[in-house]
């Protein structure tokens, strides 16, 4: 009988050597593919773009605001409901909101009169959620309606400013 077939490894020496090789060697190439990989630019076009409109859609998601429960309630302006709800789609187009600012895509709904824009708002409209995703608790009728005629002036609407609703009585 021949050989032919006997054993690769003859000695010790030749024994450490396959262990260490077969150990160390798959590694060195995980760690050259990883270097490859990772080389590539990260940036490509826009993506600063795609981070900051992120950034803006989670906002309102992602923060925390807390409020003295006793503390007398403060009306917010047209500009700070709509920093607060509708910038998140309303800033960017998301969804297929009107951008802000935009007299084009404003047009026809500047038509429908601050009523319907209203309506559209309090019960909610396509992706836009009743209330542009707000709590009644937090933002009333009355600032919505604040930034309606904020949202629409920016695209050359000429709303006039709500009627604030009357004080309610002191409770004795």
């Amino acid at each position: 009988m021949s050989n032919e077939h006997g054993n690769l490894i003859k000695s010790p020496k030749q024994l450490i050597i396959m262990v260490f090789a077969s150990f160390f060697v798959p590694l060195i190439i995980i760690l050259l593919l990883m270097v490859f990989v990772n080389s590539g630019k990260r940036e490509g076009a826009g993506t600063a773009d795609a981070a900051k409109s992120a950034e803006q859609l989670i906002k309102p998601v992602a923060q925390l605001n807390f409020k003295d429960a006793s503390a007398p309630r403060e009306i917010q302006t047209g500009e700070q409901v709509y920093k607060a709800v509708c910038s998140s789609c309303h800033a960017t187009g998301a969804a297929g909101a009107p951008k802000f600012g935009d007299t084009a895509a404003w047009s026809a709904r500047l038509g429908k009169g601050y009523d319907s824009l209203m309506t559209s708002v309090l019960k909610g409209k396509g992706a836009m959620p009743a209330r542009g995703g707000s709590n009644p608790a937090d933002i009333s009728d009355y600032e919505l309606g604040r930034a309606v005629v904020y949202l629409t002036g920016s695209a050359g609407g000429k709303f006039p400013e709500p009627k604030a609703p009357a004080a309610a009585p002191a409770a004795k």
